[in-house]
């Protein structure tokens, strides 16, 4: 049987010869010499970015470099990035000088450069460099919004809002309208900020960041309902979101929920286990709820976590006073006048420890501080009054007694202000004391127990932050030295105020630092971050 394969090749036919054409006659040309291909692992250094495998990355990177002799633009370009996230600044600076040097029409190299000398702290010098990248590129928003940021540290805010301007007229990002609500903070402008954040919030309705930065300025002005309503979709669209549940738990807390504000707090402790407002808003629900043992626990966690938060000492003083423990009452409003020295609320709580140490003379002084530095608050003078009057001083007790009236008057006339019931009935045995009793120019003491939960105006400037602590804690803490003193019959001891913006850490924009991803951070609170907002670049995210 014949195979298939014999069988065809016994089939073929002979072929008929052609002649050669004249160009195969020709003869052949030698194979031009290759070069090396400069680009030819690029993708491969860029696939080990981006999953970071930054080790294989820069062993891809030094091969490629050997075999191009340094000239491989992009292989420098990732190099530098890399030597940027391991915290090489200066390094990834020359990489980039170097990939600009290679390539001097890409404004992407220039912007790089600019960012490393911006992260060196070098505004004025990336300012420089940036304007020569938009000469290459006039239509990039990014370059705009950074320069801005550059001017921000520079306390330029007039450039830097004319920059973050044109970077929103090029391309709306929601990171520029951050920058330009933190300028508007940074100038204690609230009203102005507002309207920037209310635009970005149509612009980014469900942008969270956002939401919870309007609800906390809100929130802060004391528009409970709008504050509400804003913090309430931030947790609609994020219910993690532990920055809107911090600030929810902080207004229930105002109005003396402390059970529902600690189950919020318990949510938040989760998420942010080491943060200072956190600790200090459950140290104050226990003061509210008079376990004042665990609220000295809890505040002394938050000291330790910021020990340079004067509310936090602040809130110390407080609880100590109230505990009638003044020696540390002592240390901690000392410590916290070191560094808040321009409030005089602070001066009276001094003077209130001092006299329960028996220390009248410094006690004085503070007193006379504390009139000086807050010459609308009643409080301040009635305390003094009753030093000045225990230590026989009835001309001086007098005077301070008038100065009082004067506060009363101008706060009365102004409506921003109601009167405890306690602080009239003492201000009025001490009148009785001193004679003039007649001539009390007291409102009618106020008979709603629940006025005594109203918080104050919302008129004093905003770069005067009221500190934490119930008024329920000043008030004690102030009868706590009249005990001490025992006035004669007739004579009253100190009392309170309304309650000022009372127990919590509310958080709040902050403005220290202008990170783009942390748009606000909890009231009274430093920024944690030291990413400095410049947008991100093009290899980046």
């Amino acid at each position: 049987m014949t195979k298939p394969g014999n069988f065809e090749r016994h089939c073929l036919l002979p072929r008929t010869p052609f002649p050669a054409s004249a160009e195969s006659q020709k003869p052949r040309l030698k194979k031009a010499q290759e070069f090396p291909i400069l680009e030819k692992q690029n993708w491969l250094i860029h696939l080990h970015y981006i999953r970071k495998d930054y080790e294989a990355c820069k062993a891809v990177i030094k091969e490629q470099l050997q075999e191009t002799q340094g000239l491989c633009e992009y292989a420098i370009y990732v190099q530098a990035l890399i030597l940027r996230l391991e915290g090489n600044i200066q390094e990834s600076l020359e990489l980039f000088q170097t990939c600009a040097v290679l390539s001097p029409q890409c404004a992407d190299n220039l912007k790089q450069v600019a960012r490393s000398l911006f992260l060196l702290g070098k505004h004025k010098a990336a300012i420089e460099v940036y304007n020569e990248a938009a000469k290459l590129n006039q239509k990039d928003w990014e370059i705009c919004h950074n320069v801005g940021v550059c001017y921000i540290y520079l306390k330029q805010f007039s450039k830097a809002q004319d920059q973050l301007h044109n970077a929103l007229h090029l391309n709306r990002h929601d990171l520029t309208y951050i920058m330009l609500g933190k300028i508007h903070l940074l100038e204690g402008d609230l009203d102005k900020a507002i309207e920037i954040y209310k635009k970005a919030v149509e612009f980014s309705p469900e942008n969270t960041e956002l939401l919870t930065t309007l609800g906390l300025l809100y929130l802060q002005l004391g528009i409970y309902q709008k504050a509400f309503e804003h913090l309430g979709n931030a947790l609609t669209y994020d219910p993690t979101n532990y920055k809107a549940i911090l600030a929810a738990g902080s207004m229930m807390q105002t109005h003396g929920d402390f059970d529902v504000a600690l189950t919020k707090y318990r949510v938040v402790a989760c998420a942010v286990p080491e943060s200072p407002p956190l600790w200090n808003n459950i140290g104050m629900c226990f003061f509210g709820k008079k376990k004042y043992v665990a609220a000295i626990s809890c505040l002394k966690r938050a000291n330790y976590l910021a020990p340079f938060d004067w509310k936090i000492l602040y809130n110390l003083g407080l609880v100590h006073l109230t505990m009638q423990q003044y020696a540390s009452a002592f240390h901690f409003l000392s410590a916290a006048i070191s560094l808040q020295p321009k409030m005089g609320e602070l001066y009276m709580l001094l003077a209130v420890a001092l006299t329960n140490l028996e220390d009248p003379e410094n006690a004085k002084r503070a007193y006379a501080e504390a009139a000086r530095l807050d010459k609308c608050q009643p409080l301040v003078n009635l305390n003094y009054a009753v030093l000045l009057y225990k230590q026989g001083e009835k001309e001086g007790a007098l005077a301070q007694y008038q100065e009082m009236e004067r506060s009363v008057r101008l706060l009365r006339d102004s409506g921003s202000l109601e009167f405890d019931s306690e602080m009239v009935e003492m201000a009025q045995k001490l009148g009785a004391a001193l004679q003039v009793g007649d001539a009390l120019v007291w409102t009618k003491p106020v008979k709603d127990a629940k006025s005594k939960h109203r918080t104050t105006s919302t008129g004093k400037a905003a770069g005067v932050q009221q500190p934490l602590g119930s008024n329920q804690a000043l008030g004690q803490a102030m009868s706590s030295a009249a005990a001490h003193r025992k006035l004669p019959p007739g004579a009253g001891g100190t009392s309170q105020l309304t309650r000022p913006p009372s127990l919590p850490l509310e958080p709040e924009p902050a403005v220290e630092a202008l990170h783009p991803a942390e748009a606000s951070a909890p009231r009274r609170e430093k920024r944690e971050e030291d990413d400095p907002g410049v947008g991100v670049s093009s290899v980046r995210m």
